[in-house]
This record gives C-alpha cells, sequence and structure tokens, in this order.
C-alpha cells in the first residue's frame, strides 16, 4: 500500500473529494487509456463515486470516452487495496474492472510493477495533514509499466509493457488553475520520467502565482524541481491543446512543451465538493518535449511522441473542446 485511501476517515460535515487514476500509453505512442476512480461528498451528504474511461486514439477523429455513476453503497475500501466502486478494484499489482453506458461498454484486467519509490510532489509531509494545500497529490507509482488486456466496444487491445504512471489526490477544494504534465522517455540510455503539478490558488479576488512541484528522474538519478522557493523562477503558458513551462531545481533547469492536435483532447466537469465546477481538458498522448540544462554540463534533450499527458483544469468553458455529458458529484 503506498498510498492509503482518505475518503474512509472523512466527516460527515466535512466535503471532499478523492481520485485514484492510470494513465497508461502504447510504447510506440498515439495510443493510451485513462481509467479514473473517484470519491465526491458535499458537506452533510453521503458520498458518491465514479467510474470514468478514456481510450485515445490519434489514428481516429476523436477519444472515446464515458463516466458511470454509483451511490456510496458500492464503495468501499478493500482490504489491502485502494478503492472498490462497483466490481471495479485498484489494489497494489492490479486494476480490474468494466464500465457500461449507453454510450460505451468497456472491461479491464492490467497488472502493473514500478520498481521505483512514489513520488510526493508537496515537498514536506506535514503538508499532507495541513489544512492549506486543499488539494493534495502524490503518483504512487510514477514509473508502472501495465500488461493485460483491454476491450472497448467490443475491440480487445492487447496491453503489453505499456509504460504508465497511477496517481492519487484528494482534498476539499481544486485549485483553482492547474496544470498538469507527465511522461516516460523510454529511447534513451538511461530511461527516465517527467512529473510535474503546477497550481494557482484563489486568495479572495487574486490569484496566486504558479506553484510547481515536479520529479525528473533519468536513470538512477532524482531531481525534485519546483516548490514554493522557486515560485518566481517558474514559468507556465497554458492553452487548451499545449502549454510551455520552465521549472528549476538545486543545480538544475527544465524547459519544455506538451500539446496535441485538439482532436485528440476530452474534457470534463470536476466538481468542488462546495461548488463550483471547472472544466477539465486531458490528452494523454500528448507530445512532450524537455530540454535539461544542469550546471557545468551542456544540455540534453528529451522528446516523447505520443506518450505524454497534458491536463489542464480551468474555469473557462470556451476553450473549444467537446464537454462530456455527464455531472460531477
Amino acid at each position: 500500500m503506498r498510498s492509503a485511501p482518505r475518503f474512509v476517515g472523512v466527516k460527515a460535515e466535512a466535503g471532499h473529494y478523492e481520485s485514484y487514476y492510470i494513465k497508461a500509453a502504447r510504447p510506440t505512442g498515439g495510443r493510451g487509456v485513462w481509467i479514473r476512480h473517484t470519491v465526491h461528498k458535499r458537506p452533510d451528504s453521503e458520498p458518491t463515486a465514479a467510474l470514468w474511461l478514456t481510450l485515445f486514439d490519434a489514428d481516429e477523429p476523436g477519444p472515446r470516452a464515458t463516466k458511470a455513476s454509483f451511490g456510496g453503497g458500492d464503495l468501499s475500501a478493500p482490504d489491502g487495496g485502494y478503492i472498490r466502486i462497483d466490481g471495479a478494484v485498484l489494489e497494489p499489482g492490479r486494476a480490474i474492472g468494466e464500465i457500461a453506458t449507453p454510450e460505451l461498454e468497456a472491461t479491464w484486467d492490467l497488472r502493473f510493477e514500478d520498481p521505483g519509490e512514489p513520488f510526493y510532489h508537496l515537498p514536506y509531509a506535514r503538508l499532507y495533514g495541513a489544512p492549506l494545500p486543499r488539494t493534495k497529490f502524490l503518483s504512487p507509482y510514477p514509473t508502472a509499466r501495465f500488461d493485460g488486456r483491454l476491450t472497448v466496444s467490443g475491440e480487445e487491445i492487447e496491453v503489453a509493457s505499456w509504460p504508465g504512471m497511477i496517481g492519487h489526490n484528494w482534498g476539499a477544494e481544486h485549485a483553482e488553475r492547474w496544470v498538469w504534465v507527465q511522461g516516460a522517455f523510454l529511447d534513451e540510455d538511461e530511461p527516465a520520467y517527467f512529473d510535474m503539478a503546477a497550481g494557482r490558488i484563489k486568495l479572495g479576488p487574486l490569484q496566486t502565482p504558479w506553484v510547481a512541484n515536479g520529479m525528473l528522474r533519468i536513470g538512477g538519478d532524482e531531481y525534485r524541481l519546483g516548490g514554493f522557493d522557486r515560485m518566481l523562477s517558474t514559468k507556465v503558458s497554458e492553452g487548451p491543446t499545449n502549454c510551455a513551462f520552465q521549472i528549476s531545481g538545486k543545480g538544475l533547469r527544465v524547459r519544455g512543451r506538451v500539446g496535441s492536435e485538439a482532436r485528440n483532447f476530452v474534457a470534463w466537469v470536476y466538481a468542488d465538493p462546495k461548488g463550483p465546477e471547472h472544466n477539465t481538458l486531458n490528452c494523454s498522448i500528448s507530445d512532450l518535449e524537455l530540454e535539461v540544462q544542469e550546471d557545468g554540463k551542456p544540455p540534453r534533450r528529451l522528446a516523447l511522441s505520443g506518450g505524454g499527458a497534458y491536463e489542464l483544469g480551468i474555469r473557462d468553458t470556451d476553450h473549444g473542446i467537446p464537454l462530456q455529458p455527464y455531472p460531477d458529484g
């Protein structure tokens, strides 16, 4: 157990949201899956749960996506596992489930391994128990490899050593605006991964500058990036389908770009427990490029075609990505 579920200990009067999510992409890029197991609890109400599934495919006009909602009676934390919603279970080393809606039917039976350590985005352990930030997030399995089968609308898809990750976030309120970028670089002499979450927090009528926390791992070397103390050097220029960013760590600076065509994005409604709502745009088959500058060394470039993740959470609704017809909470 790398990150225990929090929804089991939430007080009746509190609001809460929580998500365990799987992202995996074909090693050659261009096809990927994103599966979310979520909990949503409004203050003084019983929790609800949902399963979300998106199949991204660059050879199709757009992603295939659906969401199924369930009552609290279909939600539990299984012994030795992370979350169970209806018949879908996520546990160490395995994810199984099915989803059936008028729009799409899918099943999955995936095994995964990750020899690496979890990545805690927040830099201090005490922040995970503090009132602020209101969103807590980590990557229990940041360098996972998936094997098994996935069936979507009758099509059987073999999942063979697909690189990906499993994330976990929870809290009482989403950031006012956020960006998430992730990718595993496979063709390098030293396998590498990059994971960055950045957010802007609303304080009264104002928003904070971007605060980002990230990790770049190359071979056996880990470089923690960002943090509150590097807020002024963090740059994020985000749009609905692409993002340019700059984030630094001790003796290391990373510049990057991530994005894809608009047709490869899916858009969802994410609701705060106390309201209001965000539109969340995601493409898990994005192109990702990094330029890594380490002190005293020549620049190094990492590139990933059709296998990175780019997510943008915003209040705006004029982003041009068709919104999935499912409410949240």
